[in-house]
Order: C-alpha cells, then sequence, then structure tokens
C-alpha cells in the first residue's frame, strides 16, 4: 500500500474532505489561462484548511496568479474518481497521487509526461523517480519519499547484551533475537497481514534476499519467507504478525516488550511518546548493507485537458509545490523525505534523526520500477497471500511461493 494510505492508518487520523466540490466542474471561462480557478485533488483528507498543507496550496495558486480548489481524499477513493473524472473530461488541473497508482493512470491515459508539461525533473533522485515511470516516459513529480526501516529499544537490547552495531545482516539479526528471547524478552514484530500493507513491509527482505518480482519463487525469494516463518516457529515473533497492520504491529513495539519493529518514518512522532529509549537501523540484506524497501509517497502529475492552454498555470503550481524552496517545508509537512539531496542535507541539518530514513530512501526502489507498471498488484497479491500461507503453516516456504509464482505469471499474461 503506498504512504498516503500508511500515514493516515499510521499516525493521522483521517477526516472529512476539505472544501472545494473536487467535481472540477467550474465553468470554462473561469478556468482560461491565466486567472481563475484552478482545481487540485490530493490524498491527504486529514489536513483542513487550517493546516500548512492547505496554506501552501493557497501560496502557491497565489503566486500563480488563480484561485486553487483543493479537495482531500483517501487513496483509494482518489484512483477511482481520477479515472472517472478522465472519462467524463473534467479532470483536475493538479492531481496528486500514490506512486504506484502513476503507473495505472497514465496506461489510462489520464496524465501528461514531464515532457509534454515541461516540469523539470533532473534534480530529483532516479529511483524515486522511477517510481512514477512507466515505457521510458515520466508522469510527475515525486512530492517526497518515505520508506521502512528498523525501530529498536535500547533497553531490552541492553538486557539481552546485544549491541546494535552487530546486527549488519540477516544471519546477526536472528543472533540478536535469539539472545532477546532467552532473556524472555520479545524479538520482532512487523505487519504480515493479506493486504498491500503485507506486501509492502515483506518487500525489504524479498528484496533484500536478491529475489526479484517476476520470479518469486527464486531460492532467493523462498529465503526471504523462510526467515519470516522461522522467525515465528522460534518464537522470535509473535503470531499475531498475520494479522497484524502497521498500526497494530507499532501498538505492540510500544508496549515496550519488543526489541524491535519494522515502521515507517510516520512513526517518529509516536516514538517519542512511547516512553523508553529508541534507536533506528535502517532494514539490512540478506549477506550485509542495507535492504532495498519498497518508496512510499506520492506524484505530484497534470492530467490532460482539452484546455491545453491551461497547462502552463498548472506546471507553475506543480513546480512551486516541489521546488527546492518549498520541498523542506512541503516533506515535513507530510513528514517524508525530501526527493533531492539538496534538501535531504537541509532535513537532516534541522533533524539528525533522519539521517537514518534519508539512507534507507536512497536505498529504495518504487513497487512498479523495473517497468512492471500495472504489473505490479497482480504479482503482489499472490506474493502476500502466499507469505501469509508459509507463516501460518498451511504451505512450506517452497509451496507458497511457487503457488505464488505460477499465479502471478498467469494473471500477467
Amino acid at each position: 500500500m503506498g504512504l498516503a494510505v500508511l500515514v493516515a492508518a499510521s499516525g493521522l487520523a483521517a477526516c472529512s474532505s476539505s472544501s472545494g466540490s473536487g467535481d472540477g466542474s467550474t465553468s470554462s471561462a473561469s478556468q482560461a489561462a491565466g486567472g481563475g480557478t484552478y482545481t487540485i485533488w490530493d490524498p491527504y483528507p486529514q489536513y483542513d484548511n487550517s493546516s500548512e498543507w492547505v496554506k501552501l496550496l493557497e501560496s502557491c495558486g497565489t503566486q500563480a496568479g488563480v484561485k486553487v480548489e483543493r479537495t482531500g481524499y483517501d487513496t483509494s477513493d482518489l484512483t477511482n474518481k481520477a479515472l472517472l473524472a478522465a472519462q467524463q473530461g473534467n479532470s483536475p488541473d493538479v492531481l496528486i497521487v500514490d506512486n504506484p497508482v502513476v503507473s495505472t493512470l497514465a496506461e489510462a491515459g489520464v496524465l501528461t509526461t514531464t515532457e509534454e508539461n515541461k516540469l523539470e525533473v533532473s534534480a530529483i533522485a532516479p529511483n524515486l523517480l522511477a517510481a512514477g515511470q512507466s515505457g521510458g516516459k515520466t508522469y510527475g513529480v515525486p512530492i517526497g519519499a518515505n520508506t521502512l526501516a528498523l525501530y529498536y529499544n535500547k533497553d531490552v537490547l541492553k538486557q539481552a547484551d546485544v549491541d546494535i552495531a552487530s546486527v549488519k545482516d540477516w544471519a546477526s539479526l536472528s543472533a540478536a533475537l535469539e539472545k532477546v528471547k532467552a532473556k524472555g524478552k520479545k524479538g520482532i514484530t512487523f505487519s504480515a497481514i493479506g493486504t498491500e500493507e503485507g506486501s509492502f513491509q515483506f518487500l525489504p527482505w524479498f528484496w533484500g534476499s536478491g529475489a526479484s518480482l517476476t520470479k518469486l519463487d527464486s531460492p532467493e525469494g523462498v529465503s526471504a519467507v523462510t526467515l519470516w516463518s522461522d522467525w515465528l516457529k522460534k518464537g522470535y515473533a509473535p503470531n499475531s504478525v498475520i494479522n497484524n497492520t502497521q498500526t497494530t504491529s507499532w501498538q505492540e513495539f510500544a508496549t515496550g516488550d519488543f526489541a524491535f519493529a519494522e515502521n515507517g518514518t510516520w512513526q517518529l512522532a509516536n516514538a517519542e511518546k512511547t516512553g523508553f529509549e529508541y534507536g533506528i537501523i535502517p532494514i539490512p540484506a540478506k549477506t550485509g548493507g542495507t535492504a532495498p524497501a519498497p518508496t512510499g509517497g506520492e506524484f505530484v502529475s497534470v492530467p490532460v485537458q482539452d484546455e491545453t492552454g491551461r497547462y502552463a498555470t498548472s506546471q507553475k503550481l506543480v513546480t512551486c509545490l516541489t521546488s527546492t524552496g518549498n520541498s523542506l517545508t512541503t516533506t515535513t509537512t507530510l513528514s517524508y523525505i525530501a526527493p533531492t539531496e539538496q534538501v535531504q542535507t537541509k532535513q537532516v541539518e534541522q533533524n539528525a534523526e533522519l539521517k537514518v530514513w534519508v539512507e534507507a530512501v536512497k536505498a529504495a526502489k518504487g513497487r512498479t520500477s523495473d517497468d512492471l507498471g500495472t504489473k505490479y498488484p497482480k504479482i503482489s497479491e499472490p506474493m502476500w497471500g502466499a507469505v501469509q500461507a508459509a507463516l501460518s503453516g498451511s504451505k512450506s516456504p517452497q509451496e507458497a511461493m511457487a503457488a505464488a509464482q505460477t499465479a502471478a505469471a498467469s494473471a500477467i499474461q
């Protein structure tokens, strides 16, 4: 699942949609280029008109000489509304969507390319930009990125005589979990629920094994499922992970009984409230180094319009939201890591805790990258089903991933 969903589910209570009709039905006269009203749809319904986010949108509108009419939708609702609006010929002028959705909208002909709308993307990190690319073309600008890492409880590790600096790969992490369990504490919690959220959390281990989404049942892919299932068998992870969302997984970690929790940047504020000392490390790859975790976050895009003269102003709005000058404000407001190195440096200067997240984002990759595009959801669902089957014991890791590969191959033919 995308991080707009994750943020709303994990830390920010969603409320009703903000002001604006959101139906893109303002008159042609008022929408003439160079003035009038421009519509922006985003997946942040948790932010109301008094928020810094909406104030930034309005400020960008003022700079472009137009009035901004903004509507916030839940992520899944936004995708459906964007597709319907495109069919009806009344798309918003600016559309901000979860990065895995970009390829879906692009293939449906909803979005213009950055070449067409003259958006500048040269400063964007290539691994983040890749999440918004399809068929060799780029369909927007990442507003920011988020990903996963491991939070750890310093006191639990101290009691177990575990030096966090020793945790560098799967073997050393499992050894640390063994020590923690021997001291009567709990090892690691994560989300393996049978939804996209489960795939999102599994991918760092899957990719960290060296596996590819085009071959789920490779020895590397099987080893990632085996790692998780072994943790459950040995009592290093609780059986509750099978049904855990990232929110319930975090709640387990917040009890203070667990050594580790896999979760995202959006939990930083909650981490400060736990009452115990914590630290954060990147998720280790199987043989060492940082595992590629999936990128979360949204792309700012310009939908196709009948009145092509509107693109110039839409380009000004998008450039304003994603410019170096505003990126620090935008990413701080949304709890994201900036998509450019220049702003990432500023973020770390302001908050040293973000250094590990910057490192994780630099190693991250988009779920639809490698030109998977709309094939990704058809692969992800069999994959999370395989993880569920292996963790529940209904299939061996090898059997589960073999079945998943067969299902995925059939789905993407």
